[in-house]
């Protein structure tokens, strides 16, 4: 009997497990990293719900593919380790495309393109480019293509979470400076009305973002591509594009 009574466990516990390692994800839907701390791209609203000019394009995007779409919001250095453990399908948080990352991921046709600038403190003239940086020390997080920017040119970077905390070290005098996109800025600028920062300079860096997935993902990206340029010529990205920026800024 006590052979017969194992003998079942031990069958129930096979089917259990051959199930659970069968199981997987819906594919109707499209599951999507980001911030959620990165305003216009990608932020909490009043309301307290996932918006943003990623947000919409993904969901955009997710239209298009007839799927649903399912966002985690993962911190931005934690992000891409996340893509690659599978805890989602798509990073959309402003991935500046760069050799690096065309090596390592399935990047898709970019949607944004933008140019950096350099914050520092209102009272701190010193800072006319990307040269006066060198011997200073910026706020970045330390994944960024905004880090790699700042670390070329000579700025040892102090790494954050995110561009508020950037911009918290930068007034509490901290650090010296901050280079993120300008589109990040001027939000945050128009959104705070703060006056103790300033844009010193240009980085003369334009760069494109695109949506990112792991290697092994092409044929989704050729999905993502497609949909891209459908929203496109229908003129839902510059729609999107002018609700968050007032300009299209998708091409």
């Amino acid at each position: 009997m006590r052979r017969k009574l194992f003998a079942a466990v031990l069958a129930l516990a096979a089917i259990v497990g051959t199930s659970a390692g069968c199981s997987s994800s819906d594919p109707n839907v499209l599951k999507v990293g980001t911030e959620g701390t990165y305003a216009p791209f990608s932020y909490q609203g009043s309301d307290g719900k996932l918006t943003g000019y990623d947000i919409e394009v993904a969901q955009a995007v997710a239209g298009k593919l007839g799927k649903k779409v399912e966002f985690t919001q993962t911190p931005w250095d934690s992000i891409f380790a996340g893509l690659t453990s599978k805890r989602f399908d798509l990073v959309a948080n402003q991935v500046t495309v760069n050799p690096d990352r065309q090596q390592k991921y399935a990047l898709s046709k970019p949607y944004t393109t933008s140019e950096g600038v350099i914050v520092t403190r209102a009272d701190d003239h010193s800072v006319h480019g990307l040269p006066d940086l060198r011997g200073k020390t910026c706020a970045q997080s330390s994944t960024s293509n905004w880090s790699q920017v700042a670390a070329a040119a000579g700025c040892k970077v102090e790494a954050v979470e995110g561009f508020v905390q950037a911009i918290q070290l930068l007034k509490q005098g901290r650090v010296d400076a901050t280079v993120n996109d300008t589109l990040a800025v001027g939000e945050y600028t128009k959104k705070t009305g703060d006056t103790a920062v300033q844009v010193a300079a240009k980085t003369s860096d334009t760069s494109k973002q695109a949506f990112a997935a792991r290697k092994d993902s092409g044929a989704l990206i050729g999905r993502i591509d497609d949909a891209l340029n459908q929203l496109r010529a229908d003129g839902t990205l510059a729609r999107i594009s002018v609700k968050y920026f007032g300009s299209d800024v998708s091409r």
